[in-house]
């Protein structure tokens, strides 16, 4: 279906508002409305779905007009608590439309942290009372306009209504164009970072497009996986991951390779990890400005002094880097200090289009790490 013609629906619906976190399965429906609308003041990117919840709501207070929030299914469970204790009608009765892509749909081929997500999706919204729609490749206009008559009703008694996304089902003809100008790719930050690493140094890598890259840098150097901890899932909680294990290996340096994009959804958690003081470990966030991984829709991260902020909730030390000479340079004095050290380094939104992904199931992943954990150096 063509994202424009479902957009001029929702237009008609009485909706000019959208807030999300983006989905490679939405792509069309983000694409389109950021070249409709741009980001700011008709569509904003949030930094996670709940807020994306909490910015509807607002929306409709102030104008009595429903929003669309979009998100991956994964994102539900960001979700469920203000779905429940701000919106639902036992609490203060907002409407807006959820716009969902499912991913691990059951009979679709996906990736392991998708599986157990997409077989509950549908089951979450019914616990929710949420009703809602699946679009499909073959969706006609006429059942979407069935479907849409539907979402008006529940939207006037002042309740959600979703639309359940499978993969391929919007298209779009005028994608928009994400870039930015920084000279390093994610991919060459990875094999600078662990060019500076020692044998006995534990890695804890975010979710997306960098825990590929890792693992296609150790396959390049025949080193082995045992190392790294790969995020495959839980966008955001990887930084909380390597603080759980940096307090319990006092002994042994932790990285934690983040993403902007994951930072910003759990922002909360740099300040836990700083109060904790653990002199072991060193957060790297490398900082594209977009959810690259997704389809490169920009965060907010360009707006923001991550080192400062950094400093402000408590590391150690904050460092940035923009190049390879600094990132060098940055890396080569971390032997020396003590952490909890902040590293900011600044990527563009480059990515090979062969890029791999893990041999490995996060069953052996974690197994084969949990295993290089217990090893003495």
């Amino acid at each position: 279906m063509d994202i424009k013609l479902l957009f001029e629906k929702f237009k008609n619906m009485g909706i000019n508002f959208y807030t999300g976190v983006p989905d490679s399965q939405l792509k069309a429906l983000c694409d389109h409305v950021t070249n409709e609308y741009g980001i700011g003041n008709k569509h904003i990117i949030a930094a996670n779905e709940g807020g994306s919840v909490g910015l509807a709501a607002g929306h409709y207070l102030a104008t009595g007009s429903p929003a669309v929030v979009y998100m991956q299914n994964s994102g539900i469970g960001n979700a469920i608590n203000p779905i429940c204790s701000l919106i639902n009608e036992k609490v203060y009765r907002i409407p807006m439309l959820f716009v969902i892509g499912w991913r691990g749909q059951p009979g679709v081929k996906d990736e392991p942290q998708h599986i157990f997500q997409g077989e509950i999706t549908l089951k979450l919204l019914d616990c929710l009372n949420i009703p809602y729609f699946i679009i499909k490749k073959d969706t006609t206009e006429k059942e979407i306009d069935s479907a849409l008559e539907k979402a008006s009703d529940a939207l006037s008694q002042k309740k959600p209504f979703a639309l359940v996304v499978q993969k391929g089902s919007l298209e779009i003809c005028d994608k928009a164009n994400y870039c930015n100008d920084h000279p390093l790719t994610r991919e060459k930050i990875v094999q600078i970072i662990i060019d500076g690493m020692s044998e006995s140094d534990i890695v804890v890598s975010t979710t997306g497009k960098l825990s590929r890259e890792l693992f296609e840098a150790r396959e390049a150097r025949g080193e082995s996986h045992k190392r790294d901890f790969l995020t495959v899932g839980s966008m955001g909680h990887s930084s909380m991951i390597a603080m759980g294990i940096a307090m319990e290996k006092p002994d042994r340096r932790i990285y934690c390779l983040d993403g902007d994009g994951a930072a910003l959804m759990h922002m909360g958690s740099m300040a836990v990890l700083a109060s904790q003081k653990s002199k072991n470990l060193i957060h790297f966030i490398v900082n594209n400005s977009a959810h690259e991984t997704v389809g490169g829709m920009p965060t907010v991260s360009n707006n923001i002094d991550y080192p400062t902020l950094a400093k402000s909730v408590g590391y150690s030390h904050a460092f940035a880097a923009t190049n390879e000479v600094e990132l060098k340079a940055v890396i080569s004095k971390l032997d020396g200090l003590s952490g909890p050290i902040f590293v900011e380094v600044k990527a563009n939104l480059e990515s090979r289009a062969d890029l791999g992904r893990p041999t490995t199931t996060p069953t052996q992943n974690k197994d084969d790490f949990m295993s290089f954990i217990k090893e003495a150096f």
